[in-house]
């Protein structure tokens, strides 16, 4: 599900022709903080009682939310919660990244039912589309019938101007190609499902924001680190898209090296350059995709990349603080959990050891969807 389209919406309205607003608030609500009765969700939105239950009345009858156990103990009438009806809606997304791409089929409660992957030096749009076009097939049929007529649309996280990372991926000349590719003319020759773009690491911070540690944060910066790192941004319990969908663009952030050379946080803290130093050591590089992770074969050249990325993620972290007293940084990304809480740990560290003065130091947490944000995301 898309984050809430009236993100500055505070309270519901009561007025013709604004049905579908408050039917998206009051659905946001309950998958946000779980079930609840109509009397608390008019209390949370505003509206009256009786609007709240015919749109809540409306909402089950089409499928997507469904009756809980009653609650009992109180006087009067057991308390009836509203929870989200999983199979209500289903969509399927796909993540293009710069070594693998991920397509998945997910519901309405936000779990992946099905999952697909594939590896390459780098994308081609043929063989991406193929894979969307074939793994859709796949994953439909593995639905019920009742899952596919709920199938509502595509979403795909895509790096924003992927094209220019030619060099970074040692990709030909004829990878300029994607300059050219619209999404939405390409998926339409084999699908005729809705279908939404975004930047990859905004879509794995929608995924954070939905179903993971984002729903204890109302304003947070979000990074996620992938052969690149991105970020996103949260504030008023909303994601940031920006004007031209490119909030939170946080890999283009200076940072100074300990030789004292400026380069853009992505040259210092992405998964690419501990790629490029394990290749040079002579490792497995594939295992850094292979599903499921175990880098413990990887020794001192990881032990090296966590200690320049958590000085960069500190810099970085103290950078957008600066702009926005952000209550808390979030980190994530393609990397086993242990790997995060290692990275974590000495972010947290550095961050100390910087000169914060004029600053609130905001807090450095994990996240905890983890490297199927960005096709969760996108779903």
């Amino acid at each position: 599900m898309n984050d809430i389209e009236v993100r500055q919406l505070r309270s519901g309205v009561n007025q013709i022709g604004v049905r579908e607003i408050n039917e998206r608030l009051i659905l946001s609500l309950i998958q946000r903080h779980g079930g609840m009765p109509g009397s608390e969700l008019a209390k949370r939105t505003d509206l009256s009682a009786q609007t709240v239950s015919n749109i809540l009345r409306k909402l089950e009858n089409e499928g997507f939310l469904k009756r809980g156990t009653p609650k009992r103990g109180k006087v009067g009438k057991p308390s009836i919660p509203m929870e989200i009806d999983s199979d209500g809606a289903l969509s399927f997304g796909l993540k293009i990244g710069r070594r693998s791409s991920d397509l998945a089929v997910m519901d309405l409660s936000g779990r992946v039912l099905e999952q697909r992957l594939i590896t390459y030096r780098y994308p081609m749009p043929d063989q991406i589309f193929t894979f969307l076009r074939e793994g859709m097939e796949a994953l439909a049929g593995r639905l019920t019938p009742y899952q596919r007529k709920r199938l509502c649309g595509i979403g795909v996280a895509a790096p924003s101007e992927i094209w220019r990372w030619s060099d970074a991926l040692g990709a030909p000349e004829d990878f300029n190609i994607w300059r050219e590719i619209d999404f939405a003319t390409e998926i339409a020759t084999f699908s005729d499902l809705p279908q939404y773009t975004d930047n990859d690491a905004t879509a794995a911070c929608r995924a954070e924001h939905f179903f993971g540690r984002g729903r204890a944060f109302s304003d947070y910066a979000y990074f996620f680190i992938g052969s690149f790192i991105g970020g996103g941004i949260v504030m008023a319990s909303s994601v940031v898209e920006g004007r031209q969908h490119n909030a939170g663009a946080f890999g283009s952030l200076p940072h100074i090296t300990a030789e004292g050379k400026e380069v853009q946080l992505i040259d210092a803290a992405s998964l690419y350059l501990l790629e490029a130093a394990v290749l040079k050591a002579g490792g497995d590089t594939a295992a850094m995709w292979r599903m499921p992770q175990d880098w413990t074969g990887f020794g001192t050249d990881l032990d090296d990349w966590i200690t320049q990325s958590a000085k960069a993620l500190a810099s970085a972290s103290r950078t957008v603080c600066s702009v926005i007293d952000f209550e808390a940084v979030l980190i994530d990304g393609a990397f086993p959990a242990d790997v995060r809480e290692r990275l974590v740990a000495e972010t947290r560290a550095e961050l100390q050891a910087l000169d914060l003065r004029g600053l609130i130091t905001p807090r450095i947490e994990p996240a905890q969807i983890g490297g199927n944000a960005r096709v969760i995301g996108a779903a």
